[in-house]
Parts: C-alpha cells; structure tokens; sequence
C-alpha cells in the first residue's frame, strides 16, 4: 500500500453507524470547552478515536470471476473444517471456515464475498469473550448470513462480537441482493467475522495472514 493509500484509509469518511458516537464526542468537546480544559481533551480525544474507528474507506474487488474475498480486515487466527451454524439451513456436513480477528485498530466495516443473494440471517444473543478465541464461534453474540452464489452453491458469513464489540449492524436482510466487496454491516469495537466455503473448496489463506476486506482473495471456486 503506497503512502498516498494509506492516508486516504486512515481519513476516510465514517460509517453511518458511528454518527452517534462522533456527535456525542463532539458535544462532550463543546461541553469542555465550557466546563474544564480536561474534558475538552477528553473529547477531543475520543472525537479522534471515533472518526478513526469508524473509518469506511473505498476499497477495489478483484475483477477476476470465480473468487471469494475478506469480508472483513484482520488477521486470520483459524482455518478449520466445521459445521456452519444450524441456523442458516446448510447442513452438518463440515466446511472450511477461515476466522479474522478485527481488533481495535481495524477497518470494521463487513463486505460481502462474492456476487449472490442473502437466502437467511440468523441473529444470536450471546457472550462476549475475546473473539481471537475459536470458542467465539460457538459462544458469542452473532448475526449470520446464508448467501447463494450466482452459480448455485451457497456461502456463510458470521458476524461475531468481541470482548469490547457490543453491536452487531447488519444492513442487509433476506432477498437482498450483495455485490462482491460490497458493505453489509459493521461491528461495533473490536470482533470477529467467519466465512464458511462452499464444500469441496479450499482456502488460499493461512493463520496469521493479513486481510484487506473486499480485496484479499481468501479462495478460488
């Protein structure tokens, strides 16, 4: 990434899910101004932090046909055959999952992997241990997505919450139609997202890989 790319990430427009935040910042910063020196850095501070969170920058899918790619930065911190969620209507049968792991400083936006339309989504109340654990799968607070492909075969993206995370967005919902590197949602302060392959597909990512959502090519179908 040049430098030019770089500085376009970090001060990229945010989200619309952390207008709130930025606005409480904002007022807590005007408050300080008034009140007390300290509050004002305090919101200065966390003004920052939100804009910097919330960061949404453009990102460029593959144009090659046939690849599923990140849905979502990270590092990869497991890649494991399991069942999908019973949720989502995809049967037992294992498949790969190739877990990342979005820690604070992280792009938090979610992008779809390929062309398709969303068949389920499958909210779950949980937990909300450090999402770098494999437990986090099975454990956490977690919004699922069943998505059929163009040609028929059919992909899972998990949205998991973290240790911090307290708010899975999702933007999309049964019907809809999503584009390859296309945004679905956001977390909330550090999580996890889940991409189960379609059967008989291999990952082309390892443990300890760094992800860039909508861009990094994790498989080949």
């Amino acid at each position: 990434m040049t430098l030019n790319e770089t500085l376009r990430s970090v001060f990229a427009p945010p989200h619309p899910a952390g207008r709130p935040f930025i606005i409480g910042s904002a007022v807590l910063a005007v408050l300080g101004a008034v009140v007390s020196v300290w509050l004002l850095l305090a919101g200065l501070l966390l003004l920052a932090f939100c804009f910097y969170f919330f960061r949404d920058p453009e990102r460029v899918a593959p144009s090659r046909p046939g690849v599923l790619v990140a849905p979502a930065d990270g590092h990869v911190v497991s890649v494991m055959e399991v069942a999908p969620p019973e949720a989502l209507g995809l049967g037992s049968a294992p498949r790969w999952r190739v877990a990342t792991f979005l820690s604070v400083l992280d792009v938090h936006v979610n992008r779809a992997p390929a062309d398709g339309v969303v068949t389920r989504v499958a909210y779950r109340a949980g937990a909300f241990v450090n999402a770098s654990m494999d437990k986090a799968s099975e454990l956490n607070e977690q919004n699922a997505l069943a998505i059929r492909l163009t040609d028929g075969r059919d992909i899972a993206v998990v949205q998991i919450a973290g240790l911090i995370a307290r708010r899975i967005v999702c933007q999309v919902k049964e019907g809809s139609l999503v584009t390859r590197g296309g945004r679905f949602g956001i977390i909330r302060f550090g999580s996890r997202t889940d991409l189960y392959l379609p059967p008989g597909v291999l990952p082309l990512v390892s443990p300890g890989q760094t992800m860039i959502g909508g861009e990094t090519v994790m498989a080949e179908l």
